[in-house]
């Protein structure tokens, strides 16, 4: 798998980022222990300092598994604040549940089991930051559901940009230097849909962050 940051600079910025709380450390260690993918600590950063910049006060994940990226977003919204996870594993979203209550953030979260892309339809927005973190091949169906839910000003995140297990890398470098790549993985596939998409979306304007699995951050500009 490629690697998107040397792991020098990588501890570099998670050491000098913000310090996780004793229940994310938890988080970690479960990550770690089980082999879960989460994005880590320096993209959970990002999503918390994003989370700020926008003054968020409402937000959506298309995937949430036990609750890291959303366990950061918390702390960033209101106390009247919202964040809507979506999960298909019953007892990922139930661990959400404990790890997001242990910090103090059950009154403003709203856990939902099932399809994101069902769940999605049974809320009205504004959602002022949006996180895709599911299937690789409806990454552009998420983003064309909720787009018109993110106000000028919001933010839609897109985690797997650039790398994961099962996306090609050479893959989508040939097709960002202007190549056809055929033969590729559907998940390799439906990030290049996606990243087309969101390119292609005059009211937003988007870049990848070379950070955890390369994230792409797309910004409502009109």
């Amino acid at each position: 798998m490629t690697e998107v940051l040397a792991d020098g600079i990588a501890r570099f910025v998670r050491a000098v980022g913000p310090d996780p709380d004793e229940t994310l450390v938890e988080m970690d260690e479960y990550a770690a222990a089980a082999g879960f993918p989460h994005v880590g600590p320096e993209v959970g950063a990002f999503l918390r300092f994003v989370a700020r910049l926008t003054d968020a006060e409402r937000v959506f994940e298309f995937g949430s598994g036990y609750g890291y990226s959303a366990y950061w977003f918390a702390d960033a919204l209101p106390d009247d604040g919202e964040l809507v996870l979506t999960e298909v594993d019953d007892d990922e979203l139930e661990l959400a549940r404990e790890y997001l209550t242990a910090g103090g953030y059950d009154d403003i979260a709203r856990y939902e089991l099932g399809d994101a892309m069902a769940t999605i339809d049974r809320y009205d927005g504004p959602f002022d930051v949006v996180l895709i973190d599911h299937q690789k091949s409806t990454y552009a169906d998420a983003f064309e559901a909720v787009r018109s839910d993110v106000p000028v000003g919001g933010v839609v995140v897109a985690d797997n940009a650039i790398t994961a297990g099962v996306i090609e890398f050479d893959a989508l470098l040939d097709w960002a230097e202007g190549g056809t790549p055929t033969d590729t993985t559907e998940h390799t596939r439906g990030i290049i849909d996606y990243l087309e998409t969101v390119r292609a979306d005059p009211a937003f304007e988007t870049i990848v962050v070379p950070l955890g699995e390369g994230i792409a951050v797309s910004y409502r500009v009109e």
